[in-house]
């Protein structure tokens, strides 16, 4: 039997308090019922001394003290999974809103997940090509990471998100893949943006997206990436699927995980943030993997804008050490009119070099991506020279080595927005560009490439 209380004694923000409760626990899914008869949904975050207090997913706001009931239901937050998820567009609360049935489930899941045991865990060594340049030659993406991608106000992250979600695969195998997109406090417009893009590419027949827009409770912003995760664990671990998980904005997220912890009168931490921001994103984050025994995997791209670009700003400097790595997108190159404006000297793929080179992508790509990189950055430190001291001050490799730099970045970095690049056109820019260099410059690539690649002007694969 259902426990119903109508004994709550506070709401403040997206919380209620509920007194002589017994027997609440920790997580445990209520349904509130109001005075006109609509419910809505929350969760318990502490109990003592028979109080309880509850996270309302809906907002409080109608809620009235003394004319409301609250029941405990006696079970956690769950999703109901079945194959037919697939195609489908839910609310943050797990909801559909795309006009279609109900999922008829195969099973419903606790949104909060199981660890995997560390010593079950399978180390990332497969190869995802994202058919973008600079994530596949430089800071390529590996199946099982978590690689996080850092933008800023304006720049145009979403676009990059939905490139990637449409051009995602796992190369040489007959794998099936799946794209799963939670959407944490985005405008209608952007939501709509991701749900064309997807149906107008045919890619939504892979996808699952999950939705909380900006104009949403944010409280619900809580459970949405969990919702997204619990889908990808069902289709990665259960149908054996390749999995993707992007979620954006994760900055939207922490901002309503501080507004829940001031509402519960909690010690700040950095800039106001709980002080257990660190571990609640682990929670997240570390939900993605390989596991031993399992077909299926799931790689995350989480989605945050940094405020005012500050890298040392809580969020991404907490997301950066639980990750491996990140994709770093620069307002300058934005500027400069290039897409997309991956800024390649910060960026960083710490599995970069567990899913590339023989078997995987090409011999030569491990040797390319370095040169590429020292190469770059001495083009940049000649433009720097050259705005202190002037370009006349310059040697002549120096200006050729500038001349690379803006190569680069408009022939390797720069991309059509729906231009699905190989790895093997990746690479053979690459090698385009460093035939610009004078041979004796590329110090970082071994003869036997030279000779194939930069002597001979080859195309295509390694022999």
């Amino acid at each position: 039997m259902y426990k119903e209380f109508t004994t709550i004694s506070e709401i403040a923000g997206p919380l209620l308090a509920v007194e002589q409760v017994e027997d609440a626990r920790y997580m445990e899914i209520v349904e509130i019922k109001l005075w006109d008869g609509s419910t809505r949904r929350g969760q318990v975050l502490m109990t003592s001394k028979g109080k309880a207090l509850v996270q309302v997913f809906e907002g409080t706001e109608g809620i009235g003290i003394g004319q409301s009931t609250v029941r405990f239901l006696g079970r956690v937050m769950e999703l109901p999974v079945a194959p037919d998820i697939l195609g489908r567009i839910f609310n943050g609360s797990g909801i559909p809103i795309d006009g279609g049935p109900e999922i008829v489930p195969d099973a419903r899941l606790d949104i909060n997940g199981n660890p995997i045991n560390p010593v079950a865990r399978d180390y990332p060594t497969d190869f995802i090509q994202t058919g973008v340049s600079a994530i596949d030659g430089l800071n390529t993406l590996v199946r099982g990471q978590k690689l996080p991608i850092f933008s800023g106000a304006g720049l145009p992250h979403a676009r990059l998100a939905a490139q990637i979600a449409r051009q995602a695969k796992v190369l040489g195998e007959e794998e099936k893949f799946a794209v799963v997109f939670g959407a944490l406090g985005i405008t209608f417009e952007e939501a709509n943006y991701f749900i064309s893009e997807l149906r107008n590419t045919g890619a939504i027949e892979r996808s699952v997206l999950f939705v909380n827009l900006a104009n949403d409770p944010a409280v619900e912003r809580i459970i949405t990436p969990r919702m997204a995760l619990t889908a990808a664990e069902f289709l990665a671990f259960e149908m054996d699927m390749q999995v993707l998980v992007i979620l954006t904005d994760m900055t939207n997220y922490c901002e309503a995980l501080r507004e829940i912890s001031a509402a519960r009168r909690e010690v700040p931490g950095r800039r106001g943030y709980p002080g257990y921001l660190y571990t609640d994103l682990a929670t997240m984050y570390e939900r993605a993997g390989r596991i031993r025994g399992k077909k299926g995997s799931i790689t995350q791209i989480p989605i945050l804008t940094m405020p005012e670009d500050d890298k040392t700003h809580p969020i991404p400097d907490l997301t950066g050490y639980i990750t491996e790595g990140q994709i770093i997108l620069s307002r300058q190159l934005h500027r400069k009119g290039v897409y997309p404006p991956i800024d390649v000297l910060p960026s960083l793929s710490r599995l970069r070099d567990k899913g590339i080179g023989k078997g995987k992508t090409r011999d030569d790509h491990s040797d390319v991506a370095n040169q590429l990189f020292a190469a770059y950055a001495r083009g940049r430190e000649a433009f720097e020279l050259a705005t202190i001291l002037g370009e006349a001050s310059l040697t002549e490799l120096d200006r050729l080595y500038m001349k690379f730099a803006e190569q680069f970045e408009d022939r390797f970095v720069r991309q059509g927005e729906y231009e699905d690049r190989s790895i093997d056109e990746t690479l053979n820019i690459g090698w385009d560009l460093l035939r610009m260099l004078p041979r004796e410059e590329l110090k970082r690539i071994r003869d036997a490439y030279l000779a194939q690649f930069y002597d001979k002007k080859a195309v295509g694969g390694s022999e």
